[in-house]
Formats: C-alpha cells, structure tokens, sequence
C-alpha cells in the first residue's frame, strides 16, 4: 500500500540569525531534500529571522520537521500537517518557555480533544468549572498560542492577499 502524501508549512516565528543555516539544514534533512528559506527581520524581536515554508511529503512529515527543529534555543515555531486519508491532521507548537505542543487537527483546521483528554479533563477537575477550563485549555495548547500570536503577523498594517481571475 502507498503511504499517503501529506502537506504542511512551517511558520518559524523567531529565530536567532546564527541558527537560521541550521533550521534549514534540519528540515532538509527531514524533507530528504535541500531547501532554502526565505528569511526576514521579525520585528517583534530585535536580531531574529523569520519564515515562512510550504512543504509535502509522507505522512508524518510534520512530525519529522517538529522534532528536527526542536532543541534549538530561543527558537518559536508552528508546524502544520494536513490530514490525509487514514491519517490525522496535527499542529505542533514550540516556545522557549512552554517546551513543545501537539494538537490533532480536523479538515477545517479546527483542533480536536479526544474522548479520553475530555474525560481526564473532567475526572481531574471533579467538578469544578476552573479546572475543567484549565485542562481544556492545556489540551487546546492555549498558552502556546497566546505566546505565538505576537509573533505571527510580519508587520505592521493590513496583510495584503493577492487575488488572481481564473478563466
């Protein structure tokens, strides 16, 4: 049987400009192909890069690329697959701070809780709503993305998006 082909970007957010050749390197390694990042200021933080890049390959790409590039200091990173058939979607985020998330992902692109981390959810917080609301949120990676937002948009002002007439 043919494994499914997957597709994905890598949002590196911030980057220290020393390791920039590195983060390249790693995710050709995982890619099993050479790829050259387009790299600019990130203007959230002085003396950082940032990128944006869209891959395909087997499923399981996306976690390849998230493990690659993990380790790295001062590194923010997102990494999205595609849910394919017979395959789940997933979203991994990294921080400094946090370490790394992995959320499931749907075809709209919606995070999905399973049943056994809802009823964990509910079982650790016995009843009390704060606690179902912390777990959840931890489940989400809610602090994952309230640290990445920032850093998310290149600039300031409206983001420009190019529509083309086919036909």
């Amino acid at each position: 049987m043919a494994t499914a082909q997957a597709r994905g970007v890598v949002y590196i957010h911030s980057a220290p400009r020393a390791i920039c050749p590195h983060l390249e390197w790693s995710a050709g390694r995982a890619l099993g192909r050479a790829v050259n990042f387009r790299w600019s200021d990130q203007p959230v933080q002085q003396g950082t890069q940032r990128t944006e890049f869209s891959w395909d390959g087997p499923a399981g790409t996306g976690a390849a690329l998230a493990t690659a590039m993990r380790g790295w200091d001062h590194l923010r990173y997102e990494v999205t697959e595609e849910p394919t058939p017979g395959n789940d979607g997933g979203r991994w985020m990294h921080t400094p701070d946090l370490g790394i998330h992995y959320a499931q992902i749907d075809n709209a692109g919606n995070t999905v809780i399973g049943e056994d981390r809802v009823r964990y959810a509910l079982e650790i917080a016995a009843g009390d709503a704060h606690e179902i609301q912390r777990e959840l949120d931890i489940a989400l990676g809610s602090a994952w993305d309230e640290e990445l937002e920032p850093f998310r948009h290149p600039g300031e002002g409206p983001r420009v998006v190019w529509l083309h007439k086919v036909g």
